[in-house]
């Protein structure tokens, strides 16, 4: 009963005067400094998945486009073109979902391996499109009229015309989709800094990607891709361009393996950051371009075609495609080259020699 009517502590007990502390503030530095972006990086990493299956289902259907085309009379495709097609969509359907999952993780090599890739297939993705659009319309067009010539009825001219370019549009809206806005929307999001934030705290490891620069990886990245190009393309069609003329058999397998080593090594360098190493390709990259100057400038492309073994159907219907024919494509490739050429030089800043530190150490102890 005492108990009850005794005062028990609380806010009025306390002595008049005294202030009413008021509860701590949160501390500003113990807020995150950065957005959390774990949601984003799931889904950017199912978006890779997707388009990585999309591209291995491209698999079965050169099979299957290879298997059709033995119907036509002399327009079969060859074996060496069949592996190097199913071969370049299964590599990059693996690299799709394998960056997609290390996404899905987190990781920090799936961010850096990610957005460096992603902006070399931007810039290749602009170029193939320009290309396209201007030369697309005036390759189906010559194809078509061909068609129209052989064929011994064939549909008017007006309705294919009109209906061949509504197929162009879909087309070329798809492919600047695909190879343009993709990457884009790539490069947009894993180049934000709370993306980055996020997959080092996510990732507290220190990865591989980390040793060096993400514009250095990024030539590493182009380098070994082109290695395994190079001798991808040495072992089913071996058309070497070797200083105006073009190699073809036994002697083009050897030069694009060996191509494909010094690629190789120059991008195991340029990872390490080793200043030999961009000296080397900062000399080999020219030889190579005043390389395919004089061949695709004076050789014959078409001869060299029936070399590694050709029809003549096929030979007649690259010649009368304007994109072989001109050597556009070739001319293409040449460009890329030089825009790579001109970023290599960039690079130059990565690679200054260090200061001599432990030699300095060494004159101050003997003085």
């Amino acid at each position: 009963m005492d108990s009850e009517l005794t005062p028990q502590p609380g806010p009025e007990s306390r002595p008049f005067g005294e202030p009413v502390s008021s509860p701590p503030s949160p501390d500003p530095s113990q807020a995150p400094a950065y957005h959390d972006r774990g949601t984003g990086l799931v889904i950017f990493g199912v978006v890779q998945i997707i388009l990585g299956c999309f591209a291995a289902l491209l698999i079965p259907m050169i099979a299957l486009g290879a298997f059709m085309s033995r119907l036509a009379p002399g327009a079969s495709m060859r074996p060496g073109a069949l592996i190097s097609g199913m071969g370049t969509y299964a590599l990059l359907a693996a690299a799709l979902i394998t960056l997609g999952i290390g996404s899905i993780q987190m990781k920090r090599w799936a961010r850096a391996l990610t957005l460096v890739i992603s902006w070399y297939w931007l810039v290749m993705g602009v170029l193939i499109t320009i290309l396209m659009t201007a030369l697309l319309p005036v390759a189906t067009k010559n194809a078509l009229a061909q068609a129209q010539q052989n064929a011994q009825a064939g549909p008017s001219p007006a309705l294919s015309t009109g209906v061949m370019a509504v197929i162009l549009t879909v087309v070329i809206i798809i492919g600047a989709f695909f190879l343009v806005i993709v990457p884009i929307a790539l490069v947009i999001f894993y180049g934000r800094k709370d993306v980055e934030e996020t997959v080092r705290h996510r990732d507290a490891k220190e990865r591989w990607t980390d040793r060096t620069p993400l514009p250095v990886l990024g030539a590493s990245v182009a380098l070994f891709t082109g290695s395994v190009y190079m001798l991808m393309v040495g072992l089913t069609t071996p058309l070497f361009p070797f200083f105006g003329h073009y190699l073809t058999g036994i002697a083009g397998t050897l030069c694009f393996m060996l191509w494909a080593a010094v690629d190789f090594y120059l991008s195991v360098a340029l990872f390490r950051r080793q200043s030999s190493g961009w000296w080397i390709a900062a000399l080999i990259v020219p030889l190579r371009l005043f390389s395919m100057i004089l061949t695709y400038g004076r050789a014959d492309l078409m001869q060299a075609y029936a070399k590694v073994g050709m029809s003549s159907e096929e030979l007649r219907m690259l010649n009368a495609n304007p994109m072989f024919r001109s050597h556009v494509i070739l001319w293409w490739s040449l460009l890329s080259l030089v825009l790579f050429y001109g970023y290599l030089l960039w690079l130059k800043r990565y690679f200054k020699a260090p200061a001599p530190a432990a030699l300095d150490s060494q004159v101050a102890q003997l003085s």
